[in-house]
């Protein structure tokens, strides 16, 4: 035990030290943190009446966001599955990134839940009425916690055993890596559902909800992953093996090509059947009744999505800034169609046949940019410990001055950088 709260010490002074860049980095975060605090409190002083949200659109950017980002927590079993099993231990190190990146998106999508409550005080009558196993919202609950659980105990024990200099146990990770899998797959599974089984929103009544969230979810995941893995070849001394990028690049684009044929399978079941029930894909895609606010968002994002499509299939982007790019161009794109395009048409028109826009408040924007601040923030830091440990710098029975010297044990000199 003394240990191991020696090990958390030296993890929370390190998380202080870095050079220029990486304090430039953390100040902008936490400027932006703080501005979505600040935000937030006004929310708390006036209520929902601070966002756009109405009583005919309910759900709006922090539920757009949470959906996202349920995705993204979901993108470390992409890594968990070449390793595990098809034992590709050359890209064993890099599960724990993936661990350490579906974290930090769990509670950014816990946190998009907790920011959406009208009264947050009041948040323990939920647990009261516990209505398990009916209510979709407690399985949510369920399986969004039990995922952060997860995948704390699987980063946290591979980082304090390569920490200590001792292999781990199998016995005491194994099993949980399995287990995280399935259960990577049921926290979208679940919240698809929650979408799908509101039977007075038919805008989600459909099959293939599920299964385009899970496609976009392991496509938008592992691009991230990229981009982050990116940031780390290029800035510290953590070798990334070249193979881990060619085998994300391979998972990101079948699971972008599945995705567009499932929504390609949506569009047509809604517009040949020309249905009562399609208006509200109707003004997704065409606008209703001069009404048209997503319409210019959804096919930018569908153009991005099939961009990065083409650029994936082709051997240019075997050249990481191409495919750097690409994976750009798909997070912004799904986040468009999976967030805003999937949330708020649902709501529009309602049932008795309003139709009333929504459009984000600038507050409701701060409080969403401060919650994506603190997420990355958390990432960050959570990085910033875990490569000194992985690359040996930081280990039980070294000096800490060695692992607090930032040209040795994060940033990589030009030499190294280029190398």
């Amino acid at each position: 035990m003394k240990t191991y709260l020696k090990f958390l010490v030296r993890c929370f002074r390190l998380s202080f030290v870095g050079d220029y860049r990486y304090y430039a980095w953390m100040f902008m975060l936490t400027v932006f943190v703080l501005l979505g605090i600040n935000a937030y409190c006004k929310q708390l002083v006036h209520g929902l009446a601070t966002t756009g949200m109405t009583d005919q659109v309910s759900w709006g950017f922090y539920i757009a966001n949470f959906t996202f980002l349920v995705g993204m927590a979901a993108a470390a079993v992409m890594l968990v599955i070449p390793v595990y099993i098809y034992r590709n231990r050359e890209l064993h190190d890099l599960v724990i990134f993936g661990e350490l990146f579906a974290v930090a998106a769990i509670i950014m999508a816990m946190l998009f839940v907790t920011v959406d409550l009208g009264r947050p005080e009041r948040f323990h009558h939920l647990l009261l009425r516990f209505n398990f196993p009916t209510s979709m919202l407690t399985w949510d609950v369920l399986v969004l916690n039990g995922y952060l659980l997860l995948n704390l105990h699987i980063c946290g024990y591979l980082v304090y055993c390569a920490y200590r200099r001792r292999q781990p146990s199998k016995l005491f990770y194994i099993p949980f890596v399995f287990v995280a899998i399935v259960w990577a797959i049921s926290i979208h599974t679940v919240t698809a559902f929650l979408y799908s089984g509101l039977g007075g929103r038919p805008f989600w009544n459909s099959a293939v909800v599920a299964p385009r969230f899970l496609a976009s979810a392991f496509a938008a995941g592992p691009a991230f992953l990229i981009l982050s893995l990116s940031v780390l070849a290029r800035f510290t001394t953590y070798q990334v093996p070249a193979k881990a990028f060619m085998t994300l690049r391979n998972t990101v684009a079948i699971a972008l090509s599945i995705s567009m044929f499932l929504l390609g399978s949506e569009m047509f079941t809604e517009f040949y059947t020309d249905s009562a029930h399609g208006a509200s894909a109707k003004y997704l895609f065409f606008g209703l009744h001069g009404r048209h606010a997503l319409v210019p968002w959804i096919w930018t994002a569908i153009a991005l999505n099939l961009v990065a499509m083409l650029l994936l299939y082709l051997p240019l982007s075997r050249r990481l800034p191409v495919l750097q790019a690409a994976c750009v161009m798909l997070i912004v794109g799904i986040w468009i169609e999976k967030g805003m395009g999937m949330i708020v048409p649902a709501f529009i028109p309602t049932p008795l046949g309003e139709i009333v826009e929504y459009l984000p408040t600038l507050n409701e924007t701060l409080v969403t940019l401060g919650i994506w601040a603190g997420g990355l923030l958390i990432y960050t830091i959570l990085v910033r410990v875990t490569v000194p440990v992985l690359t040996g710098r930081l280990t039980y029975d070294q000096e800490f001055s060695a692992a607090m010297d930032t040209r040795s044990s994060i940033v990589a000199t030009p030499t190294e950088a280029h190398s």
